[in-house]
């Protein structure tokens, strides 16, 4: 068994989730975590880069270095909690901070910030890095990623399972018996919600969905939303902060009059009922007879009010957490790299062409060496 750190700093910038593991081929184990801070300064530079904002290449170099900085504290912080030397771990895997994604452009890519020299050099310990551009370079939309790593953890022959993780951007993977893993991003997740609150209330987020609840649904400017045109593009697609983003809210709340409250309480039923229409349409071609689970991961687990309504929605489903099925639902992803940071070193492939739509399977990620 191998010990290896996992990083992983989502769309929601709500800090950095890093986790401890140990494991070898078949098996996976968390040994402690730590959900290090972001400056909020910092996150607001990030978001107005995300969405569009003028920059410049000093800006982005700087940014670079300092999310560097940030992970490599946030790995110290990590080894101070749990006693663990860093002579210990065999490498850190960081996913890198996304600031933009676009693999359907003319020339795609995908930017991820986090200067990993930085990391080995701060923590001593060989760093794996940059995981989606390969998938991209074989044809690939280098998202999701952590579909493989569910497959390992999930697969049941007798349960057509879907695995949903509710970050900033929502994401799905289908483990249906006997077919090919489908996964791909269904849309928003938290992050329209997390950016109303903080326009009206200056929270970081709703916590509880207690003023989600204090609202109606708007059922207006929900339609205005559902008109948007990536929720009926086919699989393989991904998405992020460049498309969903407060300029993007304001467009379609245009013309219309409605409370604060309100706008939060649809944005909650957006997120639920555009994850339910996918997740229902993966089970048209599974057997009457076979049972079906939505295992649902990340901070929109402890969503009562999301969580509520997936349940209403997926009447023919069971609806819980990851957590009920032994891995803990905060830390998913975060293990996930780590999983892939194994492969990498282990030169085994960590995409699946099935899901991000690549030409062949391959080792994701570069590596850098501590000295």
């Amino acid at each position: 068994m191998e010990k290896y750190i996992g990083l992983m700093s989502g769309t929601s910038m709500d800090g950095v989730d890093a986790v401890l593991v140990e494991m070898n081929d078949h098996n996976i184990k968390l040994l402690g975590n730590h959900d290090y801070p972001m400056p909020s300064d910092l996150k607001q530079a990030l978001l107005d880069v995300c969405i569009g904002q003028s920059t410049n290449l000093q800006q982005i170099g700087e940014l670079d270095h300092r999310l560097g900085l940030l992970f490599a504290d946030a790995v110290n912080a990590l080894l101070e909690k749990t006693q663990t030397p860093a002579s210990a771990i065999k490498a850190v895997a960081s996913h890198g901070q996304t600031v933009f994604h676009a693999p359907d452009s003319p020339y795609p890519f995908t930017m991820q910030l986090g200067d990993s020299n930085i990391i080995a050099a701060k923590t001593g310990i060989t760093t794996v890095a940059d995981f989606r551009r390969k998938d991209m370079a074989f044809g690939g939309q280098g998202a999701p990623l952590v579909p493989a790593f569910h497959q390992q953890l999930f697969s049941d022959k007798n349960i057509n399972r879907v695995i949903l993780n509710i970050g900033g951007i929502s994401n799905i993977t289908v483990l249906t018996p006997n077919k090919p893993v489908i996964g791909f991003d269904t849309g928003v997740g938290n992050m329209l919600m997390d950016a109303w609150i903080n326009l009206h209330l200056q929270q970081s987020y709703d916590k509880n969905a207690q003023w989600a609840l204090s609202g109606t649904v708007n059922v207006e400017l929900l339609a205005n939303l559902l008109s948007e045109p990536y929720l009926s593009l086919p699989a393989p697609k991904s998405t992020g902060r460049e498309l969903f983003n407060l300029p993007w809210l304001k467009q379609h709340l245009a013309g219309l009059s409605i409370k604060p409250e309100d706008v939060q309480a649809t944005l909650a039923e957006y997120t639920a009922v555009t994850i339910a229409n996918d997740v229902r349409q993966t089970a048209q071609d599974t057997p009457d007879n076979m049972p079906n689970e939505l295992l649902v991961c990340g901070g929109g687990a402890h969503n009562p009010l999301i969580m509520r309504r997936l349940t209403q929605l997926l009447t023919d489903w069971t609806v819980t957490t990851t957590n009920e099925r032994g891995v803990d639902s905060d830390n998913m992803e975060a293990m996930a790299f780590a999983w892939l940071g194994y492969r990498t070193l282990h030169g085994l492939s960590g995409n699946l062409p099935e899901v991000t739509g690549a030409s062949q399977l391959t080792t994701l990620g570069a590596i850098y060496p501590a000295q």
